[in-house]
């Protein structure tokens, strides 16, 4: 009989985590669950504001955290944030490339070539940019790890309210899987995680409610963790069942 002692240890323990869009929402609840789970996290946004609030949160509760401002459609910002992570800790281990923007909801025809180029440069040049540079990191440094990109369950089907958004999020999904089969054999695994907590949605929901922005959070802790050791190019859908 192995009497071992049992000793709980996080889903995260020993990585350096990358988190864009942390000042709010999903990306914030990451952040705290990351840093709960174990790791030390470089928190990534452009309203510092916002980021500061959420690091002092996580080292009131005994977690570490630091922040950078980063623009998703600068590449040069891009860079520089996941590069901090690596200034800070030394390694980066875990990614999951959460910030996004939105577009006014409406037909294909109603948005201004300016919206679709700020929505395209955010959602979709901002995860390669991200996806570019934790990789290099990744192979760098820890030599193994994982990245989780943010999706939508918009992504999955038409849609007709926001369908640049949604378009930008399926071409995510195509990223998503390329990179997971092109860096498998190094050891990085790529997958995404597909929400479904936009408040419409509700009504059709099979739970009846809206997601908590951590219960998202959960599923790419998971997807990111050495639990997940066998799971790359998954779209994991998030979504109380609306697309079952």
């Amino acid at each position: 009989m192995d009497n071992t002692p049992i000793t709980p240890t996080g889903l995260l323990d020993g990585k350096v985590a990358f988190v864009t869009g942390a000042g709010r929402g999903i990306g914030a609840a990451a952040a705290r669950l990351f840093a709960r789970e174990g790791a030390r996290v470089l928190l990534a946004a452009r309203t510092e504001t916002q980021l500061k609030a959420v690091t002092e949160d996580i080292r009131a509760a005994g977690g570490t955290a630091d922040h950078v401002r980063c623009d998703l459609a600068d590449g040069d910002s891009v860079r520089a944030a996941v590069d901090r992570a690596v200034e800070l800790h030394g390694r980066l281990d875990v990614a999951f490339n959460n910030g996004a923007t939105v577009q006014p909801p409406g037909p294909l025809d109603q948005l201004t070539e300016a919206e679709f180029d700020r929505v395209g440069a955010v959602n979709l040049r901002g995860p390669w940019l991200a996806m570019k540079a934790e990789v290099a990191a990744i192979r760098a440094t820890a030599g193994r790890g994982a990245i989780v990109n943010n999706s939508s369950v918009g992504s999955l089907a038409a849609n007709p309210e926001l369908p640049v958004y949604g378009a930008m999020k399926r071409a995510v999904n195509s990223l998503t899987a390329s990179a997971a089969v092109t860096y498998c054999r190094e050891g990085i695994r790529v997958n995404a995680v597909a929400p479904g907590i936009i408040d419409r949605l509700t009504a059709q929901n099979p739970l009846g409610r809206a997601a908590d922005p951590e219960e998202i959070a959960q599923a790419a802790a998971w997807l990111l963790s050495d639990r997940a050791s066998y799971v790359t190019g998954v779209i994991l859908q998030v979504d109380g069942g609306v697309r079952a």
